[in-house]
Formats: structure tokens, sequence, C-alpha cells
């Protein structure tokens, strides 16, 4: 059974024998390990349910350390004296992955390929150990994958603590913003201090359902750490009236370190966070559809007609798409993450009707960093078709727009790459161009001709 949880940060800066004296800067965060360290001793936990975001980290998959026995140091920060070793609990770990595995979550201990203990899961052992060492360990990380499914990865989580007759306790280890100050690790950003203020008024309400709806672009450019842990946490107390207590927050050297504690009251049937979120959606995404012009509709109807019969839209559509010839890109998004994009810079179909018909086709099941989308994710997507103007060549820089223009580099062996304009989180033509140059497999001293073109978007 789950008997509590904390959400805790990880700074090697606050182990003394790392910090030597720099530590005490950070004196908030000191005291609140202690206090969930003498939480946790007085909890008795049998296992510990470690979520770190720096054990090796896959865009599709949930990392689940494998074996008997862990092992670590703080070699790496100068303090290799300072020594970890536990043991796992791998009854726990085994029933997760089954779990997952009935559920079609991608998670398990296959692919564990980096076993020593990383600092998300030292730092705070570093504190618990003080004060308790009668545990077993299950180390779970994050994916790349969208939050929703980190939740849903903490509810097999759950259910594998629930069916257990031990004590465990979860801990979500992760720092907050890194761009608070301009002194700090990713200097300052607006986002830094926005996300840890947001964050910290979510945890402290335990309103979990809200940190589902955290904006992609907006966490990359927080620069935070521990947001996925703390979905994964959220997941495991699906469905579970909670009593946050907040310990603390600071963000002395740039980094945002926050404390909750969660004690468990009861089971809450209306704290099913994930399921008001995917119904909240849903009904966005249906009045989005609804609404849509003849465009987008296309391309919904395309990638519905192909998921659900595997057939190529054959229904008749609008004059305007069918006398006309454009390159177009087909974008699919879920959960307000990438799910496909596939299109062409120039026309190669006798009408538009048919580029969007097979770049929507191409977008939903053959965009090589996808796994093809599914039909119980229909409901949930969201579509957008781009019809490119011819494109053109650049002079300069000067000629180049983010907002405005999207942009073609293209090597002297003929090896071309694609950004479209006005990206979420692209905000400069250089990132626009390194962007294009990584996704053609192009070097970054490589000489390479530019090309803008803009585009009419249709959402």
């Amino acid at each position: 059974m789950i008997i509590g949880a904390v959400m805790v940060p990880h700074p090697p800066i606050a182990v003394a024998e790392i910090g030597k004296g720099e530590e005490k800067k950070i004196q908030k965060t000191l005291d609140s390990f202690a206090k969930v360290s003498e939480t946790i001793a007085e909890l008795k936990p049998d296992t510990i349910v470690m979520i770190t975001p720096h054990v090796i980290l896959y865009r599709d998959w949930f990392n689940i350390s494998e074996g008997s026995h862990a092992y670590g140091d703080f070699s790496r920060y100068g303090a290799g004296s300072v020594k970890f070793e536990t043991d796992y609990d791998e009854t726990l770990s085994r029933r997760i992955s089954e779990l997952c595995e009935a559920e079609g979550i991608p998670a398990g201990t296959q692919y564990d390929r980096d076993h020593d203990l990383d600092q998300g899961t030292m730092v705070p052992l570093y504190f618990i150990n003080q004060k308790y060492r009668n545990y077993k360990l299950v180390r779970i990380g994050q994916s790349g994958l969208p939050l929703s499914v980190h939740y849903r990865f903490g509810m097999c989580i759950r259910k594998a603590a629930q069916e257990s007759d031990k004590r465990i306790l979860i801990v979500a280890s992760g720092d907050l913003s890194h761009c608070e100050k301009e002194d700090g690790p990713y200097g300052y950003k607006p986002e830094g201090p926005a996300y840890d203020a947001r964050l910290m008024k979510d945890m402290a309400a335990a309103d979990f359902k809200a940190l589902l709806g955290y904006e992609p672009g907006f966490l990359s450019k927080a620069e935070e750490c521990g947001h996925r842990s703390f979905v994964i946490m959220a997941g495991i107390l699906d469905r579970l009236a909670v009593e946050p207590e907040v310990l603390s927050h600071e963000a002395t050297f740039g980094v945002g370190y926050g404390f909750v504690i969660y004690r468990i009251k009861k089971s809450d049937e209306t704290r099913n966070f994930l399921d008001q979120y995917e119904a909240a959606v849903r009904n966005e995404c249906g009045a989005r559809q609804e609404a849509a012009d003849p465009y987008v509709r296309l391309a919904i109807a395309a990638v519905r007609e192909w998921v659900l019969f595997h057939k190529r839209l054959s229904e008749p559509v609008a004059e305007e798409l069918k006398n006309q010839r454009a390159g177009v890109f087909v974008s699919i998004h879920e959960f307000g993450d990438l799910r496909g994009c596939i299109g062409t810079i120039e026309p190669v179909r006798s009408c538009i009707a048919e580029e969007i018909v097979a770049n929507a086709i191409s977008a939903c099941s053959k965009d090589p960093r996808f796994e093809p989308v599914q039909k119980e994710e229909l409901d949930f997507l969201e579509m957008s078709v781009d019809v490119l103007s011819p494109a053109e060549p650049v002079r300069s820089m000067s000629e180049l727009d983010a907002k405005r223009y999207g942009v073609i580099v293209s090597s002297e062996d003929g090896r071309r790459g694609l950004l479209l304009p006005d990206l979420e989180g692209v905000d400069t033509p250089q990132e626009q161009i390194r962007i294009a140059r990584s996704k053609a497999g192009i070097g970054e001293f490589e000489t390479v001709r530019l090309e803008r073109f803009e585009v009419i978007r249709h959402v």
C-alpha cells in the first residue's frame, strides 16, 4: 500500500562533502531535507519508489532499473568517499512492468543500460539514509512521451503498490526551473520564475489535474527538470485524498528547489484527474474539429479513414482544394505535443486535396519519429495544414523572420531540411536554421544554401 509521497529537489551542492560550506546558502533546502527524512523515518516504508529524471532517458520508453542491487557515489562531484549501496525491490519492479505491458504503457527493465545510481536518486538518499535505511528501492525514469502517458504510467505503479502488502513511499525527485537568475545555469528567462510560482501553487493545492495542462513550449523555455517526475507521482496518487504540507522553495543559485510532503488520507473517486483532463481535451478537440475549415476537415477525415479502416479517403472535396497545386504540410498534435508532421516542399500531386490526403496519411502512420496513430487517440488529435508559397533564395539573415517565413537549408550534395514558420519555442532565424540543419543531417560548419517561404496556416 502507498503510505505517503514527497516532492524533493536533488542539488549536489546540498551534500556537505560537495558543498564544502556553500550548502549553507540554501539552508531552507537543508532544513526541508531534514524534515522529509524525519517524516520517512516515522512512516517506516518497506520500499521507496524513486522517480528521477537522471536515469537513462528514452523518447518512448520508461526505464525501470533492473537487478537486485545498486551502487553509486559522488566521485563526479569530487566526493567519491560518499558511497551508496542499496537493494532493489525486484518483485515490485517486475509487477509494475507486467501491469504496464497489460495497459500498453512502454515501460520495463529490459533497456536499463546505466546501473550506477544517479544524482536524482543519490541526493535524496543522502539525507534519507541519515534517518532511515531499512528499505528497498525501485528506481523509475521519465520519457519523452506526453504528460498524460506519464500520469497513466503512475497509475500502473499505484495499482502494483495497492496489490502489495508492503508499505510503499513515493519520492518524486526533480529540480524546478534552471533559468531563474542571470548567473544561473541557463541565465535568466521570465518563464523560469513563472514556472516555479505556478508549479508550487499547484503542488500546494494538490491540484494534479493542472500539472497535465502545462504547455510543452512553456516547460521547455522554463528549463525545468522534474515536471514529469511530479506527473508520475500524481498518477500514483490518482483517486487518493492527500494532505499537502509545503516545506520550502528557494532559487538561490538560479535553480528552483521545492519541497512538498503528501500524507495519504483516504480514497477519493473525485480525484480521477486524468479522466477529467481527457474529457476536457476530447470536448475541446471535438469543438475545434467542428469549426475547422475545409483544409483541416479533409486532413481529419483522411487520418480517421486510414487509422480506422486502413483505406485512402475518397470523399468529394471542396472545389478550392481541387483547382490549385502547392506544397502542403500536415501537422498532428496530441495533448500539446507533436504527434506527426509530413509534407511536400513543392507540389507533387494533381491538386492541394491530393497533397493533404497523402500527407495526412503519412503524418499519422509514416513519420519515423513516432509510432502510428491508434484509434484510441483520434478524439485527442489536433491538426493543422500549411500551404506553402514557392520558395525564394535568401541572401542574408536579415531577410529571415521566424514568425513570418519558414526556412529551407540545402547542402552542396543535395540534403535538404525544412522548418515551418511560427513554431512554438522557435523564436529566431538562427534557431530555425540550426533545427533545419539537424533534420537534414547537415553539419554546423557545412556550406548551405538558404531559401525562405511563407505559409497559409489552416487550423
